[in-house]
């Protein structure tokens, strides 16, 4: 349900940046509240507090992020506070700023390789993957998996590519597994 109402409230977000002409702008508020509320634990328990009524929770709003943000974005925040989803906040702003994300067609994929890649080979990954997809830009997030022993594990949204020997060592298995022996 938590993922329906993400999906519900930032496509509506969305629509509206979209519709106003304001994706840079709203996208830009909507990163500067996520890290409000990352550097304010006690902030996201107020809003998520239950004994606090919708009001204190629109002035908190209104005191904190008054001239900082778009009539659109204020307006967003109240009516969320209003319907009792302040707590979907986060997936709501990262539902948003994926969505806008796509929409600039910046991919995000994230990169495992069984050892630490060099700037040159990171470069080489990305102009590799701008050449093989649609995007025109991407954000690549690499990691570090020692049990891939060599290798790549590409994600991309819902499509992981893995060239790495553990992968193919255990379909190998497989295949041997298959053999019977008279």
């Amino acid at each position: 349900m938590a993922k329906l109402i993400a999906k519900t409230y930032g496509e509506a977000l969305f629509e509206t940046a979209l519709e106003k002409e304001k994706i840079d702008e709203m996208y830009e508020e909507a990163l500067g509240i996520e890290q409000v509320f990352s550097e304010n634990p006690k902030l996201v328990k107020l809003f998520n507090h239950p004994n606090i009524i919708k009001e204190e929770k629109l002035q908190v709003v209104e005191s904190v992020f008054a001239d900082r943000l778009s009539p659109e974005m204020a307006g967003f925040l109240r009516i969320v506070i209003e319907k009792g989803r302040q707590s979907e906040l986060d997936g709501i702003f990262a539902y948003f700023i994926a969505k806008v994300k796509e929409h600039k067609k910046i991919g995000i994929a994230y990169v495992s390789s069984a050892a630490a890649l060099s700037d040159g080979q990171k470069k080489q990954i990305e102009k590799r993957l701008l050449s093989t997809t649609t995007y025109e830009a991407f954000e690549i997030h690499f990691s570090v998996d020692e049990s891939l022993i060599g290798g790549l594990v590409i994600r991309i949204g819902d499509r992981v590519v893995d060239s790495s020997i553990k992968s193919r060592l255990y379909e190998m298995k497989k295949e041997l597994m298959k053999i019977q022996l008279n």
